[in-house]
């Protein structure tokens, strides 16, 4: 039976994964800071699907939460087989009125944090196989403040991780939706409906994360779920950057 270590796992896409991988009779270790949240989804999941569910209470952009985790990733006597790289929070896109310090705190949890635990994880999973996904968005597409800028070094870090670690049965792939619907934008102020974002745009959690864990499966280095996104991407790679950056000053991705 294999075993999924899934970080942000209290609410949104991190849940979401929690609930499809129980499903699927994996063993879970769950990772966020608020404990209270995490043992109501794992005792939900031990419930329902009989799956082991270990918690782990741990703030990513913190150095001793970090290692927290990593350790746990090191550890070859219990090996993690999936590593879900998923916390993260946003941040206004005006760079310059923000606090520097939780920017600093945004690149750590969104960069470092996810650069650690994929160095943790490939300790115990080159030649035994395993894989990682690194939550991204298609805001890593897009030239819109450091949000995006995470984002874009995240995509490219999986795509080369990908091809120089298949060779040790490891895939790497970065899962890169557009809005969707969870508590993100809430826990940034913006109430459901308020976001300036047409209904269209919208994906739902349920099928980010199963066209994600399907992606993985086959290998691929990046995930982009619904065809308007990749149309959207698509479009990124031609358009000049001041254009999109323009039209991405709109919502929160």
């Amino acid at each position: 039976m294999p075993t999924a270590l899934i970080t942000g796992a209290s609410a949104g896409l991190g849940a979401e994964f929690a609930r499809q991988l129980a499903r699927r009779r994996a063993d879970l270790i769950l990772v966020a800071r608020s404990v209270g949240a995490l043992e109501k989804l794992a005792a939900e999941l031990r419930s329902e699907y009989g799956v082991a569910v270990e918690i782990v209470s741990a703030d990513l952009a913190e150095e001793a939460g970090v290692e927290k985790v990593a350790e746990r990733l090191r550890d070859t006597s219990d090996p993690v087989d999936l590593l879900v790289n998923n916390a993260g929070f946003g941040l206004p896109l005006q760079f310059a009125d923000n606090d520097i310090d939780d920017e600093v705190r945004h690149l750590r949890l969104h960069v470092e944090a996810s650069m650690r635990l994929m160095h943790a994880a490939l300790q115990s999973m080159r030649g035994r196989g395993g894989r990682i996904i690194n939550v991204a968005s298609v805001a890593g597409f897009i030239s819109r403040s450091t949000y995006s800028a995470c984002k874009a070094w995240l995509i490219g870090f999986s795509r080369w991780a990908n091809a120089e670690y298949a060779r040790d049965g490891v895939s790497v792939t970065a899962l890169c939706p557009g809005f969707t619907h969870t508590s993100f934008h809430e826990r940034m102020g913006l109430p459901v409906g308020q976001e300036g974002v047409p209904a269209i745009m919208w994906l739902n959690a349920r099928d980010v994360v199963r066209i994600g864990l399907r992606d993985a499966a086959l290998g691929k280095s990046v995930s982009v779920p619904s065809l308007r996104y990749k149309a959207i991407v698509a479009l990124a790679r031609v358009l000049p950057s001041s254009l999109t950056s323009g039209v991405a000053r709109r919502g929160r991705v």
